[in-house]
Parts: C-alpha cells; structure tokens; sequence
C-alpha cells in the first residue's frame, strides 16, 4: 500500500521560526521516476533558518517542514525506478525534481534547471506541495536520490548531501587539487567542509575569518594557514590564490583585498548567500588581475557520489552534534547564534506514519 502521509516538525508562521509543531501532511504522488525514503536523520542547514524566518522571501507553501540533508532507507519506489530497491539506504540533498528535459538537465547541469524541486517550501509542476527531512518521510525523483557508502555512518553524511556538496561542486570545478592553493572565506558549517573537502582533494588550503577564534579548529581540520581579516591582510598575498570560496553569508567582507589575492583569471565563488546582497566590489579590483566573482548552487549527482566516495576514502570526518528531531529549535537557534561547531544532526524520533 502507498504511503500517502508524513509527520514532521513544521513552521506555520515565519514570525514564530523556533515554534515547531508535530504535523501530519500529505505527500506528494508517488509518480513512476520517483522513491519514498524513510528519514533516519537529517542534518541542519542555514537555509533552512533563512527560510522559515522569512530572510528569503515569503512560503510558497502553506507550511514549512524543513531539512534538505536526509539519510534514510528506500521503503518505496515508482515502476520506472531502477537504481534503488526497498530497504537500501540512501541520501537525499536541497533539490528533488527537475524538468529532466532542458539543455542544463541534459548536460549534468541539473542543479541549474529552470524549473527545480527544491528540498522543501517548493511546488511540483502539478502543484503538490513538497515537504523536507524533519519530518518521517520524503520523496524525490530517482536522479536526486544518492547511494550512501557503507563505510559511511548516517550521521556523518547527512550534512554534506547541501553543506558538503554546496563547497564541492565548485572545488572540482576550479580544479582544486595537489599544487592547487584553495582560500576559504569563513570556518561555519559550509566553510568547515571547504577545508575538509579541499585538504581531500589534496589542495593547500587557507582559510580567512575575522578573528582567530577558529584558528585551532582550522589547522586540526587540514587547513595550512589561518589569516585573520584586519586591516592589510592581504597586501603580501597578491596572486597567492588559484581559487577562494566565499562560505560566509556576510555582505560586509573585505572583497576588494581578497579578489586581490587571487592569481590572473581566477575566480572567487560565494557559496554563502548574504540576504541583503552585495554593494561593495569595485570593477577596478577585478581587472587588476582578469578575476572572476562567480556563485554556484549544490551541485549535480555525478558530484555527490564522487563526493560520498571520497568522504569513504579519506575517511573525512565532519564536526557534528547529534540531536533528536524534537531538538530542532535548539539546532535552529545555534545556527542564529553562530554557536554551532559545525553542523548539528537531527535523529528521527517520530513514531513512523501509518499507510
């Protein structure tokens, strides 16, 4: 019998984002190309707080469950999917549908499709709601669905299906790797895994912060060097950087020196998403050395399962706190506070819905 309902922690008023209420909703069909997952954990992302507080815009749905990092296991698949079978556990990231048919679909690009299915607040094309991962359920189309290697515990993975894949799309993209020197600008939950991923990749990592709070953390992570933006720190670093990766959701960075930074034609990338935007780059910094100020979002499969791989390879351990679901306030919260060290976990605690 089909699942039709699922049980989460839901937000129904942006002005009360820590007021989580255990809801029964129902999911979307369970189309052909499409597989329900039963969550055993999902991680905490800071999109999830600048969603339910509304820093990103009004809902597009009548509630929020949040959560776009969950691991869980297969309990149903569509008649036309062939990658997954009943109880195989598997991840699922920030995007669960595309078109599947445009030119960004069709070239490993999915994450850039016109028409996505976000991890939650997002409507299918037929306008059935999707829900995210605090909850006891998900579904998603079998393309945004990961295998989770064995060597891999549920916990640890949970939060680079966003966090970790947001920083290491762009790492491989840019050619991160042995002789390569990598900058990366602010130590939370995303920038963490920019110098876990980085230092995997075999690239030499820096990692630039306000302060040296988080220099301890930084070096025990893999990071080579710590610098701390105060005034002139970058003005024995010219053409130092074949890439840096902006992880902090900060308008007020000192963009002008650390574009400065980077060798001739390469690119600094934001991977953070300040919600009052940018103002303070000036065209002169970037022609002094042909460089680029890009973005990029997630990242495709192909991405998340050499990612996955690798984590088992060289063993990348992220900085986690486990909590149960009930806990998601809490986690929340960290995250407003910058408390967190570095992503916080939720474990179900949901009695499991009825078919």
């Amino acid at each position: 019998m089909t699942i039709t309902h699922a049980t989460g922690y839901a937000i129904k008023d942006a002005k009360k984002y820590l007021d989580f209420e255990l809801t029964k909703y129902e999911l979307e069909p369970l189309e052909d190309d499409r597989v329900t997952v039963n969550v055993e954990c999902c991680g905490v992302c800071g999109s999830d707080h600048h969603t339910i507080s509304g820093g990103w815009g009004p809902w597009e749905t009548k509630f929020v469950v949040t959560g776009h990092e969950v691991i869980g296991k297969v309990v149903e698949v569509g008649k036309n999917v062939t990658e997954f079978k009943v109880g195989q556990r598997v991840g699922v990231g920030a995007q669960v549908g595309s078109c599947g048919q445009c030119k960004q679909c069709k070239n490993d690009n999915e994450q850039y499709c016109a028409n996505p299915v976000h991890g939650y607040n997002t409507l299918w094309p037929d306008k059935a709601e999707h829900q995210g991962g605090y909850s006891t359920h998900i579904r998603a189309q079998e393309r945004f669905v990961f295998p989770i290697p064995e060597a891999l515990p549920s916990v640890n993975a949970a939060s680079m299906l966003c966090g970790g894949l947001t920083v290491f799309s762009p790492l491989v993209r840019n050619g991160a790797g042995p002789g390569k020197k990598v900058g990366v600008v602010g130590l939370g939950g995303l920038g963490h895994y920019a110098v876990l991923f980085g230092t995997a990749l075999g690239a030499e990592v820096t990692v630039f912060s306000r302060s040296d709070a988080k220099k301890e953390d930084a070096l025990k992570m893999g990071a080579k060097r710590f610098i701390a933006t105060t005034p002139g720190f970058a003005d024995d670093l010219k053409f130092e950087f074949d890439l840096i990766i902006v992880t902090a959701s900060s308008s007020r960075l000192p963009l002008d020196e650390l574009l400065s930074t980077l060798d001739v034609g390469q690119k600094l990338v934001f991977v953070g998403m300040p919600e009052e935007g940018l103002t303070n780059v000036r065209s002169q910094t970037l022609s002094g050395n042909a460089a680029s100020l890009a973005s990029s979002h997630i990242g495709n499969k192909k991405e998340a399962i050499a990612m996955l791989k690798l984590a088992a390879e060289k063993n990348v351990q992220p900085w986690i706190n486990v909590l149960q679901m009930k806990d998601a306030a809490k986690a929340i919260k960290a995250v407003e506070d910058n408390s967190v060290r570095y992503r916080s976990i939720l474990i179900q605690d949901i009695e499991p819905v009825k078919a």
